[in-house]
């Protein structure tokens, strides 16, 4: 009874997760007409080939500089540069943190740690002033560079890196091994389940970016992320429903690839 019970919530759970999705797709395949009389549709349409092809291929709609397929890679590199620069940056403070002689090393890591108190949205007007001081408005380091530096990363691999036995470090310094050495050949090896978890988490972040591109991207629509298109379109129309359904594959795409190194970075559990 208590096994029926647990599946039958998690049977609810996922149906709760996944029938506005569904609903989201099947009504991508309807005609606008149809979506602005009578809403969402639970029926497949006879739109979907026509609405998916002319979305990913051809400048249409409010577009007529950029595909899906360009929003689709803009969106990749600004997730990938947030994740990987997160995770870059996060392993190199926590080891500064851990193994460097930093008089104030305590004090410097709760000033990053306190900038989680902090909104995103207090944060978003002084960025971008100093983003259009460089000149980095409407460019993939705009985009990036303002979004890299990650506390919770840092408190993550600190914490990681403390419980990393001190007698391996002892060992690498008696075998020569210099700071770079050690972080390369020991840290990273064993920090593997926490990095690739971090990058899971980064990248349906900065994928799902929504706030910082619209204030970047001034001009054009040249660097529009597929968020910023479905906001462009709207999510009354075909074609802003295929493109929310496109934007929610490769999210899933890299949680379902990296799920198992999820599951032991979050626990952290070594490999």
């Amino acid at each position: 009874m208590r096994k029926l019970t647990d599946h039958l919530v998690l049977i609810a759970g996922s149906l709760f997760m996944l029938v506005p999705v569904l609903a989201i797709f099947l009504t991508s395949t309807h005609q606008n007409s149809v979506i602005s009389s009578d809403g969402v549709q639970f029926t497949f349409g006879p739109e979907f080939s026509n609405v998916y092809s002319e979305v990913l291929t051809r400048k249409s709609g409010f577009s007529q500089t950029i595909t899906a397929g360009g929003m689709a890679i803009n969106s990749t590199v600004l997730a990938l540069g947030f994740s990987l620069g997160k995770c870059l940056l996060s392993i190199l403070s926590a080891y500064a943190l851990v193994y460097f002689r930093l008089r104030f090393a305590s004090f410097l890591f709760w000033v990053i740690f306190a900038s989680l108190l902090l909104p995103i949205e207090t944060r978003i007007l002084p960025s971008f002033m100093v983003v259009h001081t460089l000149g980095l408005l409407n460019s993939y380091t705009g985009l990036i560079l303002p979004l890299l530096a990650a506390a919770i990363g840092t408190f993550f691999f600190r914490q990681f890196f403390k419980s990393v036995p001190a007698s391996l470090h002892e060992a690498a310094r008696l075998d020569g091994a210099g700071p770079t050495r050690f972080l390369i050949d020991v840290l990273i090896p064993v920090s593997w389940p926490m990095i690739l978890a971090l990058f899971a988490v980064t990248f349906v972040q900065g994928w799902n970016q929504y706030l910082w591109p619209l204030m970047i991207t001034t001009t054009g629509e040249g660097y529009f992320t597929l968020v910023r298109g479905i906001e462009r379109f709207g999510t009354a129309t075909n074609y802003g429903m295929a493109l929310a359904v496109l934007a929610m594959l490769p999210p899933i795409a890299v949680v379902l690839v990296l799920q198992k190194w999820l599951i032991k970075g979050l626990v952290g559990e070594q490999r």
